[in-house]
């Protein structure tokens, strides 16, 4: 029996998040209601909503020897993730976001930060870091790194599963090895050349041979092609707070989903549903919830579909 159900390799973030009233426009001047200091992070959040889902997590990563590294840490271990082989940098500064939240509609503008010396190098994965889990997953971030981590994955036959949402410099050496490609909405154009999202997936899926090729939609929710087949699952409509890290949790969700072998539908709507949920409350954890919140919102939150995914989705089933 494997140690761990997920193991993480990629990003951890400390955010400054700012709440306005509305944002300003360019070059104002505009009070802020509230600061909050929060871990966030695109895989750490995935493996703390793995582990609200009950899973056996490990996140590998590196924080530094300050305070925003201590709150990222206690954090993790707080969630229930094992952290033991994360890297504590000395003299380095934990990275940093600076997100402003527009009360109005939820939606935030994020500034980052993260210097070279979080790099995470590829000898620093070790087969025993990976092969202890029953899944993998990882961004595209230290791109030497996780491609070794997914190497060592697909050579013990463990599924990976990948967030990306920009074009990373030798990423095409971490595709082969994936299992599950969910990216932001405009990753697969950008590395396709292929505008048409459907076109774009399909492309992706044909080349590298992933057995899910799939794209998050932000509020229009998201959408997959598995066996040939296209499978949309419109966002639910909740009160948003803040969105921030609801991208990171529709990860951990589906890495749950996963590993329960959900058919992709339904493992849709539920990363959907706990990423919705995230959204209702501050921070990239703020709104993590658990199976029995997840099943209550899918069986009665009111969903919008948007008409063109929804129709070329059912064309092509």
């Amino acid at each position: 029996m494997s140690e761990f159900d997920v193991v993480g390799v990629g990003l951890n973030a400390t955010d400054t998040l700012l709440i306005v009233r509305r944002f300003p426009a360019y070059a104002g001047k505009a009070p802020f209601q509230e600061e909050v200091v929060a871990a966030g992070g695109q895989v750490a959040s995935a493996l703390a909503a793995c582990s609200r889902l009950g899973l056996r997590t490990k996140y590998i990563g590196a924080v530094g020897d300050d305070e925003r590294g201590r709150i990222q840490m206690e954090s993790l271990r707080e969630a229930g993730v094992d952290a033991a082989d994360v890297k504590v940098r000395k003299g380095c500064a934990t990275q940093s976001a600076y997100i402003i939240v527009d009360a109005a509609t939820g939606e935030r503008t994020v500034f980052w930060r993260r210097d070279d010396c979080l790099r995470i190098d590829p000898e620093e994965i070790s087969a025993e870091q990976i092969a202890c889990g029953r899944l993998l997953h990882i961004d595209g971030h230290d791109t030497p790194a996780v491609a070794r981590a997914a190497a060592i994955a697909r050579a013990h036959g463990i599924p990976v599963t990948v967030d990306v949402d920009t074009i990373y410099h030798g990423f095409e050496r971490v595709l082969p090895n994936v299992d599950y490609l969910v990216a932001s909405s405009e990753f697969p154009a950008a590395w396709t050349g292929e505008s048409d999202p459907f076109k774009a997936l399909e492309t992706l899926q044909n080349e590298y041979g992933m057995k899910v090729a799939a794209m998050t939609l932000g509020a229009h929710g998201a959408l997959a092609r598995e066996n040939g087949r296209f499978h949309y699952s419109p966002a639910f409509v909740v009160s948003a707070v803040d969105t921030t890290g609801a991208g990171d949790v529709f990860h951990g969700a589906f890495c749950y989903a996963v590993l329960q072998g959900m058919p992709m539908r339904e493992a849709l709507d539920f990363s959907n549903a706990m990423a919705a949920l995230n959204c209702t409350a501050l921070g990239a954890r703020g709104g993590i919830r658990g199976l029995e919140e997840i099943r209550s919102l899918t069986a009665r939150a009111e969903r919008r579909p948007h008409p063109d995914f929804a129709a070329r989705s059912a064309a092509f089933n």
